[in-house]
């Protein structure tokens, strides 16, 4: 059946309609005073006090804002690291997010669990980060168990360990007045009240850049398609540290999963139960991901540093600042106030041994202190599961127990990893 110029002439300028209408506005989200603001236009507009981000009296940070990833693994001292960045007074920090993927997708139906794979996790994994640094924490809600009402929930994993989580506006009682010493784990929870996701992103578009710690990515090649987004400026601080150390942090912060470990440590006994796929995949990951790293690929291009945990430990001061020169940023003085305090401590109180991520301590003492507690079996056995990254990361094995309480002889052999800068 043929069509009338009339039917023609409506298509046309339909068509030209729907161009007129996306054009415009893809135009609207890229100009005005919300340029940079990526989520102005979503549901989320209807919010009154996310709405005021688009207002004439409200205008984002327009300075180039860094996105500053701390890639680490469980006990490598990231918490440590971490208050490195939550320091800076224009950083954005927020500790291990991706936990509450991980508990939505673990508390979920088991047919649920059977299916999901890698890739899956991996992939919400990824996409909570690249909604996190454009500042939409109201995506934190599609995994925040139970789910926040009216943008507001208490149970955002380790909010005192940021400072800007903890303070105005998102916190009405201010800054803690410690706040510059170390995270206080009781009194944000309890000055703050719940937190009011809506301000928290608020927050973070006044910052001029965002910083995240996450220990449930495994190889840093799980991150490039965020490397390669354009809409972000991505640095990667790949933490490492002391497989030895790992286990020795591991076993004294979760007990009960470590139980064989222990008894095996306690006896010189190895079960016939203990679980060894643990510290052979951490191993296996660390060394697959320094391997990327240092092989320079181009989507890391600028965007990849290693440091030691050891090499920051024994020099604070020293590496802060490189890592700071690596993301671009300036060194404040509150930074360096935060290191004096904190790396010298005496930790006389057993408390601070004992929390599980405790910052306060001589961290020259702590980097090898796990010689004093390990039993030359367990060593022995971690050294054989972990030679190649030992030898790749510049860590000495030990071969008799004397050696391995010879605290006088460092098994961290001095090493330069340069970023990728060219």
């Amino acid at each position: 059946m043929e069509c009338s110029w009339k039917t023609v002439l409506l298509l046309v300028c339909a068509s030209l309609g729907v161009q007129y209408t996306a054009i415009r506005t893809l135009r609207d989200s890229m100009s005005g005073p919300c340029q940079g603001v990526y989520r102005c236009q979503t549901r989320y507009y209807r919010d009154s006090k996310w709405r005021a981000l688009c207002d004439d009296s409200w205008v984002p940070i327009e300075s180039p804002r860094k996105h500053i990833l701390l890639f680490a693994t469980t006990r490598s001292g990231s918490s440590f690291t971490g208050q490195l960045l939550n320091q800076h007074p224009g950083i954005f920090y927020i500790f291990e997010p991706l936990y509450h993927v991980q508990q939505a997708f673990t508390n979920s139906s088991s047919r649920l669990r059977r299916t999901l794979d890698r890739r899956a996790l991996l992939g919400a994994y990824r996409d909570l980060l690249l909604n996190l640094y454009t500042c939409d924490l109201h995506f934190m809600e599609n995994y925040i168990r139970p789910e926040p009402q009216d943008h507001i929930t208490s149970s955002f994993f380790r909010r005192s360990s940021s400072h800007a989580l903890c303070s105005s506006p998102v916190c009405s009682e201010g800054e803690n007045p410690a706040a510059s010493d170390s995270p206080d784990e009781t009194w944000c929870p309890k000055k703050c009240g719940a937190l009011n996701l809506t301000l928290a992103s608020m927050s973070c578009l006044s910052k001029g850049h965002v910083a995240i710690k996450t220990v449930r990515i495994p190889e840093v090649g799980d991150l490039r398609t965020l490397t390669e987004d354009p809409r972000l400026d991505l640095k990667i601080i790949h933490l490492v540290r002391d497989p030895r150390a790992i286990l020795a942090s591991r076993m004294m912060a979760f007990s009960d999963q470590f139980r064989a470990w222990k008894i095996w440590n306690a006896t010189g006994r190895q079960p016939r139960y203990v679980d060894l796929s643990q510290i052979t995949s951490t191993c296996k990951d660390m060394a697959a991901s320094a391997e990327t790293g240092l092989q320079r690929p181009a989507w890391l291009r600028g965007r990849y540093l290693l440091v030691r945990y050891e090499d920051l430990a024994f020099n604070p001061k020293h590496k802060a600042t490189e890592v700071y020169r690596f993301v671009g940023l300036e060194m404040e003085d509150r930074v360096r106030t935060w290191i004096a305090k904190n790396t010298n401590s005496n930790a006389s109180s057993p408390s601070e041994w004992n929390y599980r991520y405790s910052t306060t301590r001589d961290s020259r003492a702590t980097a090898e202190s796990w010689r004093l507690r390990l039993g030359f079996d367990i060593v022995r056995t971690i050294q054989n599961l972990c030679n190649d990254t030992l030898a790749l990361l510049g860590y000495k094995q030990v071969h008799s127990a004397a050696e391995l309480r010879n605290l006088s002889h460092s098994l961290v052999e001095h090493r330069t990893f340069q970023p990728v800068t060219w």
